[in-house]
């Protein structure tokens, strides 16, 4: 059964008397056309309404949305020959980051991004997306592979933030990151990181570090979860949708304080109504930010990188204040 959030209601029940309608029309052989019209309008203008005035919470809840589409579906949908590989050769075989060689336009390339789970059995093999520090090790032997045959990174991020158990602590899951970022700097092939869902934190960061950072427009990308900031400035879970505002984890926010490249759009009501178009039109931005990627030389490729980052966190300070 499909998910529903309680802002989309309105907009599901609109739908769902269209259909009726529709059955009651085929079932009776009664012409209810303009009936069928006057109701698809009013969700076309219920939609319009809806998605251009979602607030950063609503936001975070569509990228959180169980249907939506995770990394794997846009393997599937965009990539061909995928050949997934398997662990870190050190420790085990992290499912909460997934990868291997596949082509994307006929042309071969790395891709590699964390995953979620449809339902519970999958989820706990997956670690409800949240990985350890195998997993960052598996996603740097892949990159390595990549740099190595010369072939270009896609990064796909859906994850709520590395796990925080005692396992990973042992396994020193912020020392995996920490490699991960210093590793990605290096790499003289182009990396192209995408933003699918949820973007939390280090976790996301682990296999974060690209020439160019896309993100869909219901994706969010932020330091810390809503409910962990609310927790620990408002100390009241009541104020997560205040601090999804401040924290300013939504696309448009990431663009405007050029933190992502581009802001990918997706369907009318949300990736997870349309797997097929909001593939479509990631597609296409990844088919253009790799071709121009690929016309720089390996060396302008790491120093575009290095300069890209380095020029986040602007800040300035008062008047009078001494060097």
């Amino acid at each position: 059964m499909a998910v529903v959030l309680e802002f989309e209601k309105t907009l599901v029940e609109l739908e769902n008397k269209v259909n009726q309608l529709r059955e009651y029309s085929r079932a009776q052989g009664v012409d209810v056309s303009h009936g069928i019209s006057l109701l698809e309008s009013r969700i076309v203008e219920t939609q319009k309404q809806l998605f251009s005035n979602l607030t950063p919470w609503q936001r975070v809840q569509l990228a959180r949305h169980p249907d939506r589409p995770y990394p794997k579906d846009y393997f599937q949908r965009l990539f061909t020959d995928y050949l997934e590989l398997h662990g870190d050769r050190r420790f085990a075989d992290d499912q909460a980051i997934i990868g291997g060689f596949a082509r994307f336009d006929g042309e071969p390339v790395m891709i590699l991004g964390s995953q979620k789970g449809r339902n519970l059995k999958e989820n706990v093999r997956s670690n409800f997306g949240c990985a350890n520090p195998e997993g960052y090790r598996k996603a740097l032997r892949l990159m390595q592979l990549a740099d190595k045959a010369k072939l270009p990174i896609v990064s796909f991020i859906d994850t709520p933030g590395a796990y925080p158990g005692i396992g990973g602590e042992e396994r020193h899951v912020a020392e995996a990151i920490a490699v991960n970022l210093r590793e990605m700097f290096q790499f003289q092939v182009p990396i192209v990181v995408v933003v699918v869902g949820e973007g939390g934190s280090g976790g996301a960061l682990g296999i974060g570090v690209g020439n160019r950072v896309l993100i869909l427009e219901n994706a969010y990308y932020s330091v810390i979860t809503p409910e962990g900031c609310a927790a620990i400035l408002w100390r009241d879970a009541a104020a997560t949708p205040q601090a999804a505002e401040a924290l300013k984890l939504t696309s448009t926010d990431l663009l405007r304080l050029k933190l992502v490249d581009e802001v990918v759009p997706e369907p009318v009501g949300g990736a997870h109504r349309d797997f097929d178009s909001a593939a479509t039109m990631l597609g296409e931005a990844l088919r253009r930010h790799l071709a121009e990627l690929r016309a720089l030389s390996p060396a302008e490729r790491v120093a575009q990188r290095y300069e890209k980052f380095r020029a986040m966190g602007v800040f300035s300070e008062p008047a009078g204040a001494e060097a």
